[in-house]
């Protein structure tokens, strides 16, 4: 096993910069999430630490070797793409067997490589079938295993579980979480899809435009974004952003959104001098809004737009002249469409992102 170092590393193809000096280390056995929208850069990293692209400037580790001019099949790395890229003639058993077979294993080496892996993903009686004979989710175990089966200092994943249903995409990154901490093997795993980075990674990675915005815990993320991009980007629903103005009053201070205003924490107006005011954005998450059919102290009216009722909650959709707020709500709540409901604004847990450069100053 081994860790993964990216040092001053930019990818560029004609005029276009793909990748602008990323700088990142990944530890031995860590499970890394690279996350962002489409053409943020991060298929182009995951190809460059495979030694599929070679980086316009900067170098990659791969343990204490660096590897920058190491061909991909010397890297003693596996890759699991979003396609399965099953060979359709083989057994899932030859499927398993071929890379061990292109490295001149043994044929024991390969029978116990083969057993053993086929136990570890709880498919050994598909040994004997052919890809068309399986479900999406059993040839996407056989994509795994292939890159399971020799060992590899690190696995390289792009998008694996994007082809799978919603209700099998949950199971099998469950179990993909799971192989992964029994197996202990570095692996650096890109998706755009938060959720799957919430869930599977020891830490984020946060791409936009070629570069890294933030890397840490999923919890660090979600609660200290350093910028409005990730704190917009990562949560679902989205986080609420309110455009005003930040203002002290006599005992604490209020924001102002044209539309109307509401006191904010302390901690939020730590960000003032006395006196002050200051230009920006309010951000606050749905589960930090109190919701109510009646007038509280602070609270702010808003007509109701909708609601999208989650099982055991409920998302309220409200609008205040040209401002939407969505809070989250019990399911028992009642907010039928164009009634009115009372909104909270005022939490510890909201944040102040700074106008111009959009940076999170609370």
């Amino acid at each position: 096993m081994a860790g993964v170092r990216l040092q001053n590393v930019s990818k560029v193809f004609k005029n276009t910069a793909a990748v602008k000096d990323v700088n990142l280390d990944v530890v031995d056995g860590e499970f890394l999430v690279l996350l962002g929208p489409s053409g943020c850069g991060k298929t182009t990293t995951l190809r460059i630490v495979a030694g599929l692209e070679k980086p316009s400037t900067g170098s990659v580790y791969i343990g204490d070797s660096q590897v920058d001019d190491v061909l991909p099949k010397d890297r003693d790395i596996a890759m699991v793409f979003q396609s399965y890229a099953l060979y359709p003639h083989m057994t899932v058993h030859d499927n398993l067997a071929f890379p061990l077979k292109m490295r001149k294993y043994s044929k024991q080496q390969i029978e116990e490589q083969v057993t053993k892996t086929a136990e570890t993903l709880e498919m050994s009686n598909l040994l004997q079938r052919r890809p068309k004979e399986l479900s999406g989710g059993q040839r996407q175990r056989v994509a795994l295993g292939r890159a399971i089966v020799r060992n590899p200092k690190v696995f390289l994943m792009d998008e694996p579980l994007s082809n799978l249903d919603a209700k099998l995409r949950v199971q099998t990154r469950v179990e993909l979480k799971n192989l992964q901490k029994r197996l202990g093997t570095t692996t650096i795993y890109v998706t755009h899809d938060q959720a799957e980075a919430m869930t599977l990674a020891d830490r984020v990675a946060l791409m936009r435009n070629g570069m890294i915005q933030q890397v840490g815990r999923p919890t660090e993320v979600y609660a200290h974004p350093v910028n409005k991009f990730v704190a917009g980007f990562l949560g679902s629903p989205t986080m609420n952003f309110v455009e005003g103005t930040i203002r002290s009053t006599g005992d604490g201070a209020v924001f102002d959104t044209g539309e109307f205003s509401f006191p904010v924490h302390p901690r939020v107006a730590s960000v003032l001098l006395p006196g002050g005011s200051k230009k920006g954005t309010y951000g606050i998450r749905a589960e930090d809004i109190g919701v109510g059919n009646g007038e509280t102290e602070g609270s702010a009216e808003v007509k109701v737009f909708g609601s999208e009722l989650m099982g055991s909650e409920q998302f309220v959709h409200g609008t205040r002249g040209k401002l939407d707020i969505i809070a989250r709500a019990p399911m028992e709540f009642q907010a039928p469409i164009g009634s009115s409901v009372w909104m909270n604004l005022t939490s510890p847990n909201a944040h102040f992102f700074d106008a111009e450069t959009e940076m999170a100053l609370v």
